[in-house]
């Protein structure tokens, strides 16, 4: 009797295992690649010596690798999936991947299947400014338009629900929003976009949809130890949101002095436009890194709710105000060792 961790060494999937190991969780099964740097992993069983954390190694792109990761685990969190690189290569470590484990898991019949997603596949380009995002705002219905990742995870989420219609599996799936802390990424694309040199802040006064990488892991907990019925979906953010240019104001004054250019939404709308265009005159050759609707669709003032998944039991643990600290101490030390290892 294990649970199954996929993704276990990424940001989100070292804090779930250390989570689930302070919870009491007897046997973590973390399912790694041969490549994977598992030092973190390794530190944390010795941390708990009395708790067993295997280390299990393989590839779910591969069949046989994931059925034997899935034999025997009652809770499966899958939070394995493609972040970066060609579509292609998404694609296949995002829903490949994801069509073997639930290929495996039709066979082993865990208690509870979760699935982490993404608020990336809600589509909010269409809807009036100021919409507040709900477990029940429709689905983006042009994922192709947006990016290559929100691509992904909404074909991976959509797999998932197939599988529990036709084979009754008990999947519970969240989506959070831009999950942040000490280790993660410093700037979300909601903010803006990094180019050489400069920051583009294209978020305006936007509120930002943060989640902490501890509360998210709570909130992972909560959903594979059973608390609500199978079928559901659970937005996950913190209280308290700041917006993108509070964000990235206390970035700029407690981490670096990011040279910004703020572009209002109306000149933004005005260069998608633009972009879109030229991209079309030379006929590919120049893809459009705007485009009218990925700006709709990512840029657009937005609120959110969680208030379902706070009916479900969850609380915030991690304060807004401390989670940002505790972010912002981290990416300036990061900084400063950067700049260290520069000059020796």
């Amino acid at each position: 009797m294990s649970v199954l961790v996929t993704g276990a060494t990424g940001f989100v999937g070292t804090t779930l295992v250390r989570k689930l190991l302070a919870a009491g969780e007897p046997t973590i099964r973390c399912f790694v690649r041969p490549a994977s740097n598992v030092a973190t992993l390794d530190a944390l069983q010795g941390q708990y010596p009395d708790q067993r954390l295997e280390i299990f190694t393989g590839n779910l792109a591969v069949t046989e690798d994931a059925r034997r990761a899935a034999a025997g685990a009652t809770t499966i969190y899958h939070l394995a999936a493609g972040m970066r690189g060609a579509p292609a290569e998404l694609f296949l470590n995002t829903v490949v991947t994801s069509r073997h484990l639930l290929d495996a898991v039709v066979q082993t019949r865990p208690q509870r299947i979760v699935l982490v997603s993404s608020f990336a596949l809600y589509g909010v380009a269409n809807v009036h400014p100021g919409h507040v995002v709900t477990e029940s705002t429709p689905l983006e219905p042009h994922p192709e338009r947006r990016d290559p990742y929100s691509h992904a995870k909404h074909r991976q989420e959509k797999l998932f629900w197939e599988y529990q219609r036709a084979h009754d599996l008990p999947l519970v799936v969240l989506r959070p929003g831009v999950i942040y802390g000490p280790g993660g990424p410093a700037l979300s694309s909601r903010i803006g976009l990094t180019l050489p040199g400069l920051f583009l802040h294209l978020g305006g006064n936007n509120p930002l949809p943060l989640s902490f990488v501890d509360n998210c892991a709570d909130a992972i907990i909560l959903a594979g130890r059973g608390a609500g019925p199978d079928g559901e979906i659970y937005n996950v953010h913190d209280d308290d949101l700041p917006t993108c240019a509070a964000f990235l104001r206390r970035y700029r004054h407690e981490v670096e002095r990011l040279r910004v250019l703020h572009i209002p939404s109306s000149l933004l709308n005005g260069l998608s436009r633009l972009s879109e265009m030229y991209s079309e005159y030379s006929q590919g050759q120049m893809p459009a890194v705007l485009t009218p609707y990925r700006t709709a669709a990512t840029w657009k003032p937005t609120r959110f709710d969680n208030s379902k998944l706070k009916r479900l039991g969850w609380r915030q643990a991690v304060s807004t105000a401390e989670g940002m600290q505790r972010t912002f101490q981290y990416l300036h030390a990061q900084r400063l060792a950067e700049r260290a290892a520069k000059a020796a």
